[in-house]
């Protein structure tokens, strides 16, 4: 319950930030996106978001699974799939923002 609400949190407070920066000056090229995204503080602020909307994502899903999803095989299939599926996001995620840093050095 306090994963779901502290990433809550960081999400609504995060996004707002993005949709301006966003709207107050695109990135419109390759070089804009990977010059921006190469910044510290974008970059962790990134990471940060992406963690935080990967443990939401598992959290909700989560527990509607274990609430609607009733055998046990069943269960342990569809989260083991979840659980690798948000891991892999979090990994591209991860690599886009390093390749970031490689490619601005």
């Amino acid at each position: 319950w306090v994963l779901q609400r502290a990433t809550a949190v960081y999400l609504l407070l995060y996004l707002p930030y993005l949709i301006a920066t966003m709207a107050a000056s695109p990135p419109t090229d390759y070089a804009q996106w990977v010059a921006w995204l190469s910044r510290p503080g974008v970059s962790i602020g990134v990471l940060l978001f992406f963690a935080a909307l990967l443990l939401h994502a598992w959290v909700g899903v989560r527990d509607a699974v274990i609430d609607y999803v009733h055998p046990i095989g069943a269960r342990v299939t569809l989260l083991t799939f979840l659980g690798f599926g948000l891991v892999a996001c979090g990994l591209w995620a991860l690599k886009v923002v390093v390749l970031a840093h490689v490619a601005s050095s």
